[in-house]
């Protein structure tokens, strides 16, 4: 077995990618603190084509160094837009037509392993604070929740993780149908 060498990775250039037909997922980060999980977003997005990112609230955008150092230019290649206002960019993404899920710990959530995705559906991700989560408010506008199931003896995972075992139980939901 042999690592393979960077040229060897078919590697999409900045235009291939934005060309390219993208994952029907939109992460939305609201009150985000950390720089660091803001690029780690990013760049989980650019691996499985995420359509779009909102950065909400105090959620910092790009350019911006620190955010950098985890994206490693995957803000030149994903989409996103800032709005203060979650709930106003929950709402239009549901007048849009696509699912809001809130990824947070509630009553009635799906745990992750047993949501079952709509064939041709767009999906909005809503990922809140490192401390205080989703926004009830935004949990309450959301069309469901979705939990992911931890077994120890802390009940949270970093945002970036969240959003990294999220979004690959989804696209390979949605692309292997697994």
């Amino acid at each position: 077995m042999r690592k393979l060498e960077n040229s060897e990775l078919d590697r999409k250039s900045i235009e291939d990618f934005k060309q390219s037909e993208k994952t029907p997922i939109i992460i939305v980060l609201d009150d985000i603190r950390s720089l660091h999980n803001i690029g780690s977003v990013f760049r989980t997005a650019d691996a499985f084509l995420i359509e779009k990112i909102y950065l909400c609230g105090i959620t910092a955008t790009p350019p911006n160094k620190e955010i950098h150092k985890t994206a490693l230019g995957a803000t030149e290649t994903v989409a996103w837009e800032h709005n203060k206002d979650v709930l106003e960019v929950i709402q239009n993404l549901k007048n849009e037509k696509v699912s809001v899920l809130a990824i947070e710990q509630v009553e009635s959530a799906v745990f992750l392993q047993d949501f079952e995705i709509e064939k041709d559906k767009k999906y909005a991700l809503v990922f809140g604070n490192e401390v205080f989560g989703v926004a009830q408010e935004a949990v309450e506008l959301c069309d469901g929740c979705i939990e992911i199931p931890q077994l120890g003896t802390k009940h949270s995972l970093n945002i970036s993780v969240s959003a990294g075992i999220v979004v690959w139980d989804l696209f390979k939901k949605m692309k292997w149908n697994l």
